[in-house]
């Protein structure tokens, strides 16, 4: 049984490298001809960038390939490695449709189109071979017109079924000069009951107080506990939780190493912050959240009981999981019921809710 919930995979770095670059010489491309070595474009991929704003380049590669016409195919593809591979049966998959738009369309046009686009990935995301539960959340962007922000907000209001919230993604040095306006966005998001979430509070460049109120849950934050331990407390008894993906702090130069993660860890768990593990872009650092998970215990970072915290964590604060409980306790009942281990005593839950 899948067990594990990923809330922060964005769709431009969940597609595996190796993939990627057989689409390219599927495709003729002229990157398939820099690059006719899988080695040498996987080491290119993979390597670690000296800033957030040089790591945001990769995201500017791929979201040209991912048009209305090859969506169903780098989904399902992801689709099925997370279920198969990452034991993943809950998924929130961001994105920001404007850019899998056709750049030719006048703006009104493509803001038009996104609708399309937020529906080709809702459908090519559902494979009752690999029957995880998928979810959009659409990323505002700090480098996007005004309308086209505004039109995700209205597409998270009209599409439910496949959207369950709205971010804030984009290199953060632009976020403070258009604040009024992001902060405008995420208070109607909040006034109309949709979720939101943020990259904030990652580097240097993101410390913006006035969007935390806002946003159920962090996006990263990592800065909160290391360099803000005193705003924890606001954190904890807004219920938020920090959305921490290890390999990204390595890959943009944020973290020398992992080791700072384990005064993270600590300080949210003496504050009563949940903290989420995600992979973030999955495909683009070759990692995949189980291997996440293991890299910050073998590097004792977090323990097993930490561990099994996260991941609970990540059920009780998904936007869309449908069941009070994560899958592991209708494990627990099962194995409880087990001849010789101990009664069973069933959680307040039917079994039928759980699967």
């Amino acid at each position: 049984m899948s067990l594990h919930a990923e809330l922060h995979r964005h769709l431009g770095g969940a597609v595996v490298p190796r993939v990627f670059w057989r689409y390219l010489i599927r495709t003729g491309h002229p990157l398939a001809r820099q690059f006719p070595d899988y080695e040498e474009f996987e080491a290119f991929v993979t390597r670690p960038r000296s800033s957030l704003a040089e790591y945001l380049e990769l995201h500017a590669l791929v979201e040209p390939f991912q048009t209305l016409d090859t969506l169903p195919y780098f989904v399902s593809k992801l689709v099925r490695g997370a279920y198969v591979f990452e034991g993943i049966c809950y998924l929130e998959l961001r994105h920001t449709p404007f850019y899998r738009t056709d750049p030719a369309l006048p703006l009104n046009d493509r803001i038009a189109q996104m609708r399309d686009v937020i529906l080709a990935i809702g459908e090519a995301g559902y494979d009752p071979k690999f029957p995880l539960l998928m979810r959009q959340i659409l990323c505002m962007h700090s480098q996007l017109p005004a309308e086209v922000n505004r039109a995700m907000l209205t597409l998270a209001r009209e599409m439910p079924h496949y959207v369950c919230g709205i971010d804030l993604a984009g290199p953060d040095i632009y976020y403070a000069a258009r604040m009024d306006e992001l902060a405008g966005l995420f208070g109607e998001a909040r006034a109309e009951g949709i979720k939101t979430t943020g990259h904030v509070y990652e580097t240097a460049d993101g410390f913006h107080p006035r969007l935390l109120p806002l946003l159920s849950r962090i996006g990263h934050g990592i800065q909160i506990p290391l360099r803000f331990p005193e705003l924890l407390d606001e954190v904890a008894a807004r219920g938020q939780c920090l959305e921490v993906c290890p390999t990204t702090y390595l890959k943009t130069g944020t973290l020398p190493d992992l080791s700072s993660l384990r005064t993270v860890f600590e300080r949210c768990e003496a504050a009563g912050v949940d903290v989420i593990i995600c992979t973030d872009n999955a495909g683009l650092h070759n990692v995949r959240l189980p291997w996440e998970y293991e890299n910050l215990l073998t590097q004792d970072v977090i323990n097993f009981d930490q561990l099994t915290a996260c991941q609970d964590a990540a059920f009780r604060h998904a936007f869309a999981w449908p069941h009070p409980h994560p899958p592991r306790v209708l494990l627990d009942a099962i194995v409880s019921a087990s001849p010789g281990i101990g009664s069973f005593s069933a959680p307040n839950t039917s079994q039928g809710e759980l699967l």
